[in-house]
């Protein structure tokens, strides 16, 4: 009998851990003539009751593994974990506020069986999200898709099935800026994707606030291309040449025109427009500077505080 490993991150969800697991044992149930199953809980630094709710879960059921973290590391530390520590042939990365719906995993499991390494889920739609939220995430696609050469798909989740071999590719991706969705992608094999209407959280508060969509997405743009470095080395020619042009026209002006050139307005306003265009190299140079700064370092992706299982 082959194991399914379900992977959940859950960072402050008390509120409805109790319910997902309910919903996921009668899922688990279903396939039970098939499948064997392991459910991995890891606490990313959970400020409530996450962890001791978890730890009641474990009490009922030893198929349960908890990993916690001393502190909030993130989602992609959380998935990370995950996977490291999954030993089902087949792996599921779900969330669990219930925007997930753990019925798709059978549906998941029959594009397995059919020969698909990968099942994933996409939204059909972003109904029900803040319109500039949505606008934002729409751009933030097309943006990054004309630049990388592994295309992302718009409204990919998280949310995703996969065998043991892509499991093990990833995780020999050994980075330490980590963008999931990138490499999910970037390590290929044979994908399906589901399309499921956009879900609402059954309890809590959303933990993607407009500042982490920001960062996030800057984490997956430096992440998987170079194209800002070269977007600055093409802007710097067309100031150049720009600049070239109308130093030209002022020599003109004034030497065989006669003509007198205002001073004091052009020069602030080069100054700033070229003070800016600097600043903007800078902070595209910084961003993946720092980038190499962390890797350098070579911190470790997480710190383990608890962690439950049956191994001794």
């Amino acid at each position: 009998m082959d194991k399914l490993s379900i992977v959940v991150p859950c960072y402050n969800e008390e509120n409805v851990i109790e319910t997902f697991y309910n919903k996921l044992m009668e899922i688990t149930e279903k396939i039970s003539d098939k499948y064997d199953y392991e459910v991995i809980f890891v606490d990313d630094g959970s400020k409530d009751e996450t962890f001791p709710k978890m730890k009641n879960l474990r009490a009922k059921n030893d198929k349960i593994k908890i990993i916690s973290f001393s502190r909030n590391f993130g989602k992609e530390a959380g998935i990370h974990a995950g996977l490291s520590n999954s030993t089902g042939e087949l792996t599921v990365v779900m969330d669990a506020d219930l925007q997930h719906p753990p019925e798709i995993i059978l549906e998941m499991l029959k594009y397995i069986e059919e020969g698909y390494d990968t099942v994933a889920t996409r939204r059909k739609n972003r109904k029900g999200e803040p319109v500039f939220k949505s606008f934002c995430a729409r751009m933030f696609y097309k943006l990054i898709n004309n630049f990388m050469e592994v295309k992302l798909e718009e409204g990919a989740q998280d949310f995703r099935m996969m065998k043991r071999n892509v499991v093990d590719a990833i995780l020999s991706l050994d980075e330490y800026n980590r963008f999931s969705k990138g490499i999910f992608n970037w390590v290929g094999f044979k994908c399906k994707y589901i399309e499921i209407d956009n879900v609402k959280r059954v309890a809590g508060k959303t933990k993607w606030s407009f500042s982490s969509l920001w960062k996030y997405a800057m984490e997956g743009i430096t992440s998987f291309t170079t194209a800002p470095l070269k977007i600055a080395i093409f802007i710097g020619i067309f100031v150049f040449i720009v600049s070239t042009i109308f130093a030209f026209t002022i020599i003109v002006q004034t030497l065989i025109m006669g003509k007198d050139v205002p001073g004091y307005a052009s020069t602030i306003v080069s100054v700033l427009f070229m003070g800016a265009i600097q600043l903007l190299c800078i902070g595209i140079l910084s961003e993946y500077i720092s980038k190499m700064y962390m890797e350098i370092k070579n911190r470790p992706k997480y710190i383990i505080r608890d962690k439950i299982d049956n191994e001794k």
